[in-house]
């Protein structure tokens, strides 16, 4: 692996953009072992710093723009995943069963099954919609609404998609941004992903030959056990 590079700090958007591209997938914490994390690559003080130089808002930036798959797709965690690795990514660890036939055979709950049909319906939606659309605004509701969503993104079925600013009666921004949501393959097909040509076998055999180029051997066995690859 190229540890010069990816242990050297950076600072734009577009070295972080270099970066995803080499390794394909891209934690935002530490979570893979001698991999990069964009905290780890990047400096403290950007972060939250509403500038162009911080990674917090690189991290909508990336799908905004179609550069990367953005999601807790791996261990309930946030990753990015490369526009050209995505593909591969999806077929190899998300669900090969239609939500509904998952939510049938009791593998999803009813939480699950309803969320992803709403945002089915209004593709981009914001969590506060979401939430209110659901049905799922009371206090009590709150965590079996993040574990739903939260469900979503580990299976495939959904993507962060963006951040919108909450804006008050005058148009001025007032509080917390809020996430919004699209179905995988919405989001690929806006923008212009072809979905992975091959079964799930096919595409872990694809993702294993391009993370040996790169990847350490203890990432590579991470990543095999974590996702039973």
């Amino acid at each position: 692996m190229e540890n010069n590079v990816v242990q050297s700090i950076i600072t734009t958007f577009e070295d972080a953009a270099d970066l995803l591209e080499k390794v394909g997938i891209l934690p935002l914490a530490t979570l893979i072992p001698d991999h990069p994390s964009l905290n780890g690559v990047t400096k403290t003080e950007n972060w939250h710093s509403d500038t162009e130089l911080d990674p917090w808002k690189w991290r909508v930036k990336f799908p905004g723009e179609g550069l990367a798959g953005y999601g807790k797709f791996i261990k309930k965690k946030a990753v990015l995943v490369s526009r050209e690795w995505f593909p591969a990514y999806v077929a190899a660890a998300g669900s090969s069963l239609p939500l509904e036939e998952r939510y049938n055979d009791g593998l999803a709950s009813r939480e699950v099954l309803k969320l992803l049909q709403i945002i089915r319906e209004e593709q981009g939606i914001e969590t506060r919609k979401l939430r209110a659309d659901a049905e799922m605004k009371a206090k009590e509701n709150k965590t079996p609404f993040d574990n739903a969503v939260t469900e979503l993104q580990g299976s495939l079925d959904i993507v962060i998609s963006g951040v919108k600013e909450r804006v008050n009666a005058e148009g001025e921004q007032n509080g917390w941004n809020s996430t919004s949501y699209e179905t995988v393959a919405h989001w690929m097909e806006e923008n212009g992903i072809t979905p992975f040509n091959g079964n799930r076998e096919e595409a872990i055999q694809w993702l294993h030959s391009r993370m040996a180029e790169v990847w350490t051997p203890s990432a590579i066995a991470w990543m095999n056990k974590t996702m039973s690859w």
